[in-house]
């Protein structure tokens, strides 16, 4: 790996560490579980840097016994020299400063993640305390703070042959919600930096639980793309890789398109998830359509068709990765979720349409098969687009534009009203009876629920089970869906507490994900929690969600007299019932449908509804083990 020096003299000092400790949310994005693991990411990203410049190929990030953080790395170290705007050594400016590091002198790091240069400050302003341990120059430096400030000089510790930075610290409980961390939050965000950094090795350790992950990656994006498609079937075997340097931005691209019907792209900024795109995802996407249809239009390929792939069209069953590493990233607001540089669409668009034009020619087979199934998709658009007015004029026709089986709520505000999905007839009657009819609407489902992960826009449209629920919810679908639009702030699905329930639960939130995943994202999709039992003695009684619960009730009220019914359905409950168990926002549970993870959701809905048996059979293989009160 090449040497730069790297001294104080690097360290530019822009502002002074304020008000992290007062307002952490601006900083992390909150005090919950997100917030706390954001702290190991920050110095996790410092390391990054390090390996980004050629320092540093190993990490070890550690969960030790007792619940604290360890990030150690062989990078060249934190300078430990007096730097000279402070008069104090570089590693406590760059712990104590906020917007202190090399980020900022151009010379220490080409490309940086952590471009604010307020991550590890900021760890140290929000953590009980920290230890810094520096390997550099032949000996080993320490330097402890707690709660943001130094209660330690900077100590030589003794010789070293070894170089690089060991941050070890504890996160406030003053000032989070939790501070147990875990190992597959941890895994998920550093498998990603695994692959994002071609060669790099990352090891993650749970002391707590013996647990490990050794993280390496040579195939680097290549290896991402068909860790995302690995229970998928793929329509070539090896991705497409795309790789180019021009005007101080280095970028690579990997594509593999698989018999699906989902778009899967996943796009980068010096390693951060730029969740909302940006200029070289826009980029990517032109050259793409430009390149694919020019290869239709060169080989005659729509001589007998009535329409012409779009974007969207080309972009099905698509999975791919695109990451760019750039000098000065302009990113959308603290949270970095979007990238701005206008001149990168352009640089990315053009290479792309270069290189796959080149693929092309040199891969007539896979350039047959992609461009096939983008005329496939075409043909399918056009009858979804015709679904699409069918649905719409139905919606006109529909008593109140509504479904008919959609008993709505008075209240009109949606912040304030709930829409149920119940599984059947019996206990949609049920809940209608029983709810309350100011702000819970209730829709009966029926019958078998469509599986979206094996259907195409236009079969989904055309499904009298699917109908219904985009009819109801008056927020269009795919594309076209607009959260704002939304009639409900909170969507509930309702189904039994059984194997088939837990089916049709799935198969919804399947639908949701594939096609209206702005309402997961928003925080509007749920899932009801009816109980298992009715624990009765007398005139007490008791409902009860798991069979541990039931035995601690039974205890409770004794042996003789007691009176227990195991609910097989919603359906056996009563108005009276379900209200008091499963609607009344008082005494019922409910789970939130998050996505943390859209890479993780991904695989698990592809694995659980997906075409490949294998995958399904291990994942019930290796889980059935923690499967509680099963129904068969």
């Amino acid at each position: 790996m090449s040497e730069k020096t790297y001294t104080a003299s690097n360290i530019k000092v822009l502002k002074g560490l304020e008000a992290v400790r007062k307002r952490p949310a601006m900083y992390i994005g909150g005090t919950g579980e997100r917030g706390l693991h954001h702290l190991v990411y920050e110095v996790v990203d410092n390391s990054i840097d390090e390996a980004l410049g050629g320092y540093c190929d190993l990490i070890k990030v550690t969960i030790t016994s007792s619940g604290n953080i360890e990030v150690d790395d062989n990078g060249r170290g934190i300078p430990v020299d007096i730097q000279e705007d402070m008069g104090v050594p570089a590693l406590q400016v760059v712990l104590t400063v906020l917007h202190a590091g090399g980020k900022f002198d151009q010379n220490s790091y080409k490309v940086s993640g952590g471009l604010h240069g307020v991550g590890v400050s900021v760890v140290n302003a929000l953590s009980e305390w920290l230890e810094a341990r520096v390997h550099i120059n032949g000996k080993e430096y320490s330097m402890r703070f707690e709660r943001g400030k130094p209660v330690t000089e900077l100590r030589i510790m003794g010789p070293t042959n070894r170089k690089g930075t060991i941050i070890r610290f504890r996160p406030d409980a003053e000032i989070f919600e939790t501070t147990e961390f875990s190992f597959d939050y941890l895994t998920t965000r550093l498998r990603e930096l695994a692959f994002l950094n071609r060669g790099v090795r990352i090891i993650l350790k749970d002391e707590r639980t013996d647990r490990m992950h050794d993280f390496k990656y040579d195939g680097g994006i290549n290896s991402f793309v068909e860790y995302l498609n690995q229970n998928k079937k793929p329509l070539f075997p090896k991705p497409i890789h795309i790789e180019s340097a021009r005007e101080g931005m280095e970028f690579e691209v990997a594509i593999q398109y698989n018999e699906g019907y989902q778009e899967n792209i996943f796009s980068f900024a010096n390693n951060i998830n730029t969740i909302e795109g940006g200029t070289h995802l826009s980029g990517f996407k032109r050259g793409l359509t430009t390149a694919v249809n020019a290869y239709i239009k060169n080989h005659d390929l729509l001589k007998n068709e009535k329409v012409s792939p779009s974007g969207e069209d080309i972009r099905e069953g698509l999975t791919a990765v695109v990451s760019v590493k750039i000098t000065n990233p302009q990113f959308e607001g603290q949270t970095k979720t979007k990238l701005q540089n206008t001149d990168v669409e352009g640089i990315v668009g053009s290479a792309v349409y270069e290189k796959l034009m080149i693929y092309f020619e040199e891969h007539p087979g896979e350039a047959k098969n992609i461009t096939l199934k983008s005329v496939m998709a075409a043909r399918s658009r056009e009858a979804a687009r015709k679904a699409r007015e069918l649905t719409r004029r139905k919606s006109v026709l529909e008593s109140g534009s509504l479904p008919g089986k959609l008993a709505d709520c008075t209240i009109n505000d949606p912040a304030q009203t709930e829409l149920f999905l119940v599984e059947g007839d019996s206990a949609g009657g049920s809940a209608k009876q029983g709810r309350d009819r100011a702000y819970q609407a209730i829709l009966a489902l029926w019958g078998k629920m469509l599986n979206t992960e094996k259907a195409r826009m236009d079969k989904v449209l055309n499904n009298d089970k699917i109908q219904p629920i985009i009819l109801a919810l008056g927020a269009g679908i795919g594309q076209d869906f607009d959260v704002t639009k939304l009639r409900y702030h909170k969507i509930i699905i309702m189904a039994d507490a059984d194997v088939d329930g837990a089916h049709i639960a799935t198969l919804l939130m399947t639908f949701f994900y594939r096609y209206m995943r702005p309402v997961i994202e928003h925080g509007h999709l749920y899932i009801a929690m009816p109980p298992l039992f009715l624990v009765r003695k007398g005139k007490q009684k008791r409902y009860v969600y798991t069979e541990e619960a039931r035995d601690q009730a039974l205890a409770e009220f004794g042996d003789k007299g007691v009176f227990i019914q195991r609910y097989k359905g919603l359906g056996e409950m009563n108005a009276e019932q379900l209200w008091e168990t499963t609607m009344d926002p008082q005494y019922r549970s409910m789970i939130s449908v998050k996505m943390d993870d859209a890479i993780e959701a991904d695989r698990m809905f592809t694995i659980l509804m997906g075409d490949e048996v294998e995958p399904r059979r291990e994942f019930i293989q290796a889980n059935a083990r923690y499967v509680k009160n099963l129904d068969i």
